[in-house]
């Protein structure tokens, strides 16, 4: 299984994080998953509810369409539901959206989960900032699914590398209360677990209209 990493390289010593284990290499492929006919509508927004608080989450529908109308099917089907963040990596970022991270005995595949099928990349110029949404993968470009990750700060190295697909429109304090979880070492020695369960109640898709 292939575990779903976005490589990082922080402050002055450039941190490298891993992008996959040594065994994924044998791992068998996933088939990308076809383009989604479902028109991008623009006045939508995500409730990403979690044990913190609410985020509000536009979405980036101009620069990459598939990736925006795959994470809202996900998220009307109810699969993050339940789930969690389970890796978080101070400043740089909080990743979730792994159906995996729903039951604990599981953990030691937590961040290899997907919804089955993988889409295409859909990179683009917006720079992964502060708040930004965008999506987790292996080295493949093309092999991203359901996990996604939200910028703590500026990791514009990411860009063009990276799908990002939207940004948090209300919720910073939240997203800042989630990257400053305790963490302990994790598989590959990475010390981004949090400590304590970072659950994600539910994410709903609604008319920004509604959005106060």
């Amino acid at each position: 299984m292939k575990r779903l990493f976005i490589a990082a390289f922080l402050c002055l010593g450039f941190v490298g994080l891993t992008a996959a284990r040594a065994e994924d290499k044998a791992a068998p492929k996933t088939e990308t998953k076809k383009e989604v006919s479902t028109p991008a509508t623009p006045n939508e927004v995500a409730i990403i509810k979690t044990a913190k608080g609410e985020m509000v989450v536009e979405f980036w529908s101009d620069v990459a369409p598939k990736t925006v109308e795959n994470f809202k099917k996900l998220a009307k089907d109810g699969f993050y539901d339940g789930t969690a963040f389970h890796r978080i990596v101070k400043g740089f970022m909080v990743q979730g959206g792994d159906p995996l991270t729903k039951d604990a005995s599981k953990e030691a595949s937590w961040g290899t989960g997907d919804p089955g099928y993988k889409i295409k990349a859909e990179f683009s110029s917006r720079s992964h900032q502060l708040g930004v949404l965008s999506m987790a993968r292996s080295a493949n470009p093309d092999s991203a699914g359901s996990q996604f990750f939200i910028c703590l700060g500026d990791a514009s190295f990411l860009d063009n590398k990276y799908t990002a697909f939207g940004k948090v429109l209300k919720g910073e304090d939240v997203l800042k209360s989630l990257g400053e979880a305790p963490t302990r070492v994790a598989g590959g020695g990475e010390k981004s677990r949090p400590t304590e369960r970072q659950g994600v109640e539910s994410v709903k898709i609604v008319d920004r209209a509604t959005i106060k």
